[in-house]
């Protein structure tokens, strides 16, 4: 072999050998970038009757309220996507997490479908973490909640990864589904466990139905940046009470983001028989929630969302200089099925 040749054939050799360092650096640094959101900051859920809201989820679920603020104007118009809009709004803690909630005294949206159903996509509910189910019921029942569920269900111990959680679904007084849960000892975060001498304890989680869990983790998991904590495959009489759905059998993810609480996917696998999310949904609609997202750069975590061609309610970023709901830029967008997420920036 020539020494040209010789030449050549290390060079190719170098060039090779740098490709894949340089692949490999890609790969980690991707691997290692921050993720689009930090945490889940908040559930929001539009009420028809602010007073009466307040009232049912200080008074029946021990919630706290932390703010109560009414604001107007252009650069809310924006934001939710509602012209000519009045809003006030609500914030309310149980334990270490918050729910906002949103009266839109002008204009006035629909109410929810009285025929709505658990696998409906437009579901969402919040996931109310108990100490006692029985006495959880007991109250529940006291207070006229209307029910979702049949009763309290205990899920079978042959679902391993569900085995001895017990949940119960029912109504806000705008219809709203609500969930409450224990967790056995063996299961669920340790700070559902100390004991507090409360019966409510927080929100450990979001529920959504969506259609295609593989479409739904391109978006939280891929694009947001959230983790799988979890998974399981529910079936049975126990599931079917609890959702009021004949023959469910869903598929169940739980993400998490490094705080707050986490958002569950509800795929169902039978029925599939589940209404679309509205394509006509706006934010005063009472069927309206969505779920509050913080991130460190609202005009990055934009882009990246444009970028992958996600549908946004919102005309774009928002600034909001005084800072009225605790939040300098904000945006509203749809994930794959419709769901509204809004992603904060502090």
């Amino acid at each position: 072999m020539s020494s040209k040749r010789v030449i050549r054939t290390c060079q190719r050799g170098i060039h090779a050998a740098l490709l894949l360092v340089l692949l490999a650096l890609a790969s980690h640094s991707s691997a290692q970038r921050d993720p689009l959101v930090q945490g889940v900051d908040a559930i929001g859920i539009t009420v028809t009757d602010m007073d009466r809201a307040v009232d049912f989820y200080s008074k029946v679920l021990t919630f706290e309220k932390v703010s109560d603020t009414e604001v107007a104007g252009e650069n809310y118009e924006h934001l939710e996507g509602v012209f000519g809009l009045r809003m006030r709004v609500v914030r309310m803690r149980l334990g270490d997490e918050f729910i906002e909630l949103t009266e839109y005294l002008v204009p006035k949206g629909r109410p929810i479908p009285i025929d709505s159903r658990s696998n409906d996509r437009w579901f969402q509910h919040i996931a109310i973490i108990v100490s006692d189910m029985d006495k959880a019921y007991a109250q529940l029942r006291q207070a006229k909640v209307e029910h979702a569920s049949s009763g309290p269900q205990r899920l079978p111990d042959w679902n391993k990864n569900a085995a001895g959680i017990s949940a119960f679904y029912f109504k806000d007084p705008d219809e709203h589904p609500v969930e409450v849960l224990q967790f056995p000892p063996d299961k669920g975060p340790e700070k559902w466990h100390r004991p507090t001498g409360k019966l409510f304890l927080g929100i450990d989680h979001t529920a959504i139905v969506v259609w295609d869990t593989e479409a739904s983790l391109k978006f939280y998991r891929d694009l947001l940046g959230m983790r799988v904590a979890g998974e399981s495959e529910n079936y049975g009489t126990e599931q079917e009470h609890l959702n009021n759905v004949f023959g469910a059998h869903l598929r169940i993810t739980a993400l998490r983001a490094n705080s707050g609480p986490g958002i569950e996917l509800l795929e169902y696998l039978a029925p599939r028989d589940g209404r679309p999310f509205p394509t006509d949904e706006h934010a005063n609609d009472i069927v309206h929630r969505h779920t509050i997202l913080s991130t460190s750069g609202a005009d990055a975590a934009a882009h990246q969302l444009q970028v992958s061609k996600v549908n946004f309610v919102s005309s774009g970023v928002v600034a909001n200089q005084n800072e009225q709901l605790g939040f300098r830029k904000a945006f509203l967008a749809r994930d794959p099925d419709g769901h509204a997420i809004e992603i904060e920036e502090k």
